[in-house]
């Protein structure tokens, strides 16, 4: 078991801040417990970096106790997104039941929670880089400070895009020095909305150019020159999508200048420690707490220790939540489900590759309403296992499922699958009976190796190198080929694990498989247009599922609307809940009511929520 600190040298509970809001705009003043001389010298600098640092793991009271503000985004990005039903109770958590079934108010209780999140972090760096800019000199380490600040800074600022689009306040360190309740308006003196893309890009840039490429032992947790080019290049990426052709998207034009800054990462970028960026040997290795850390596959991790005492501490969905409700593991809450359609969308072919939509969706589901039985003969693609839990396959080391009652509150209405990444394994458990149950010592993953690597096949998409496309994306699957999940000694029948190569022919066996995994490479016909673009967006869905993508990606495609709707019918098959439509307008949340009301006309809506 791994032994480290959480976020390096940052402790949570150093700095304590108040985040709860009054009647003000943005009204996110903090309340240090450590004396005003204090936080003006470079004690003080530490503290404020210190607390800036902890919104990585979402300690906001602000943002409410459900994970609304968790950045591995279960909520916006798999909920939303359609990869997980919201699970639990029909009635439970109501304002989540407006995400899951599309139908939120500016009144929603989630959408307020994570704004506040956001606008706390913009303000605790805002007080590192000003703090930090005044010292000067007496502050030796001062401009690495401030660049650590900025990556917060901006990371933030670009979930904020993503989530409510770019037409939202950008506070400035001299707005934050003039009020820290700043009156920041998102529109001009005309009233024409105000997109701050490129001030989000140069605070990422400047930290690009102030921060070192690793630090040491001890402080992995800190920022690095290559997590800041990520992050810039996803905004580029964002900036310059398709999404539905308004509100400030898809302007940029950003392509050239996005593949540039993954080229350099992908031929020079390394992880905290030192290792150059790499592919981990095998995908279930990533979720393994044993393994899961520093393979040269973490771009931008939040780190982790098993150590937490509360369900809101070192957990990636940072509350208990999203565990199932049986024996196995803690015994949670039940929410966050895989699915059917998520779980249908692994079915393979004879040769290992992905169904069509109308294929899977037609298939009966792999485990069926109101039974414990799982259909293991089908061919699946191995990632399925690693990203949701079902009966009859092992469930990381704690033994294997088998009983409907035991594990899921409400089939009726969360399905028949729980989720798997993240969570804490059995082993780690042992002598901590301290610790929550929920703690684990994996690091959650923000930006992984294989996403720099599926985004630069975007961007090969974009100049018509169609075979790029289908080599990044074969080179995704060969690596998710060499790991699956094992059968025990629990586990009723076992299947071969068969990977084949590009021609069809089979390469390996391996025998212990705990279902009937197969997974193949696209043949060369592919690279055309209109295949190429296929496998890319299906490789983006079954590499990450259940890691908070889903949403943004078929939002950036310009996608949402077809894909939801689209899930929606074949859900409803199972689930009775899915009878709205999704429109395609939808490509942000809107900005919270209670912040437009309290703004006195600074704020305009944003135009697809007016």
């Amino acid at each position: 078991m791994k032994k480290v600190l959480l976020y390096s040298a940052f402790a949570l509970g150093t700095l304590t801040m108040s985040t709860g809001c009054g009647d003000n705009f943005l009204m996110l003043t903090p309340v240090s417990s450590t004396s005003e001389a204090t936080l003006s010298d470079a004690t003080g600098v530490d503290y404020l970096l210190t607390g800036a640092y902890s919104t990585l793991n979402s300690m906001l009271s602000s943002a409410g106790g459900m994970g609304e503000a968790s950045l591995t985004n279960w909520v916006w990005g798999d909920i939303v997104g359609a990869d997980a039903n919201k699970g639990s109770t029909a009635s439970d958590q109501p304002d989540l039941t407006q995400l899951e079934t599309w139908n939120w108010s500016t009144a929603n209780g989630y959408i307020k929670n994570r704004w506040d999140a956001v606008y706390e972090s913009v303000k605790r760096c805002n007080a590192v880089i000003s703090l930090a800019t005044k010292l000067g000199d007496a502050l030796p380490n001062g401009a690495e400070v401030i660049a650590q600040a900025k990556f917060l800074k901006g990371f933030w600022m670009y979930e904020g895009i993503r989530i409510y689009g770019p037409a939202i306040p950008y506070v400035t360190v001299e707005d934050y020095e003039a009020n820290t309740d700043p009156q920041v308006s998102n529109v001009d003196e005309s009233g024409n909305y105000v997109y701050i893309w490129d001030k989000v890009a140069q605070d990422l840039i400047d930290a690009a150019n102030g921060l070192p490429e690793t630090w040491p032992e001890g402080q992995y947790g800190r920022a690095t020159k290559w997590q800041a080019k990520a992050v810039l290049a996803k905004l580029y990426l964002n900036w310059s999508s398709p999404y539905d052709g308004s509100a400030g998207y898809g302007t940029g034009n950003k392509w050239t200048e996005v593949a540039g800054i993954l080229d350099d990462i992908i031929a020079n970028g390394k992880d905290a420690k030192g290792t150059k960026y790499q592919l981990a040997d095998t995908y279930d290795a990533l979720w393994n707490y044993e393994t899961s850390d520093w393979t040269g596959e973490s771009v931008f991790d939040v780190q982790f220790t098993f150590n937490g005492t509360t369900s809101q501490t070192n957990s990636p969905h940072h509350t208990n939540a999203t565990e199932f409700s049986g024996a196995l593991g803690y015994g949670g809450w039940g929410f966050y489900q895989p699915t059917y359609e998520f779980v249908n969308s692994h079915i393979v072919d004879a040769n290992g590759l992905p169904l069509s939509f109308a294929e899977y969706t037609a298939h009966k589901p792999l485990t069926a309403v109101g039974t414990p039985d799982t259909d293991l003969s089908v061919f699946t693609d191995p990632r399925l296992d690693v990203s949701a839990g079902r009966f009859g396959v092992p469930y990381l080391d704690w033994g294997t499922p088998d009983n409907v009652s035991a594990y899921i509150r409400d089939y009726g209405n969360g399905g028949m699958y729980f989720n798997k990444k993240g969570h804490s394994w059995k082993a780690e458990r042992a002598g901590a009976a301290t610790t929550h149950p929920v703690s684990t010592a994996i690091n959650y993953h923000i930006i992984r190796f294989a996403e720099i690597l599926l985004m630069r096949a975007e961007c090969y998409y974009q100049e018509g190198n169609y075979a790029k496309v289908i080599e990044i994306v074969n080179q995704i699957r060969a690596r998710a080929a060499k790991g699956f999940v094992a059968a025990d000694e629990t586990t009723v029948g076992s299947y071969a694990l068969e990977v084949f190569d590009n021609k069809g022919a089979k390469v390996s066996t391996t025998a212990g498989a705990a279902a009937n995994y197969r997974i193949g490479l696209y043949p060369a016909s592919y690279a055309n247009a209109a295949q190429a673009r296929e496998a890319l967006e299906r490789e983006y869905r079954l590499e990450f599922g259940m890691e908070g993508h889903r949403w943004f990606d078929i939002a950036r495609w310009g996608k949402a609307a077809d894909v939801l709707n689209a899930f929606a019918k074949a859900e409803s098959q199972y689930l009775g809940k899915y009878v709205n439509t999704y429109s395609p307008s939808w490509v942000n949340f809107p900005i919270p009511q209670s912040e437009v009301q309290t703004a006195q006309g600074r704020f305009v809506q944003t135009a697809a929520w007016k």
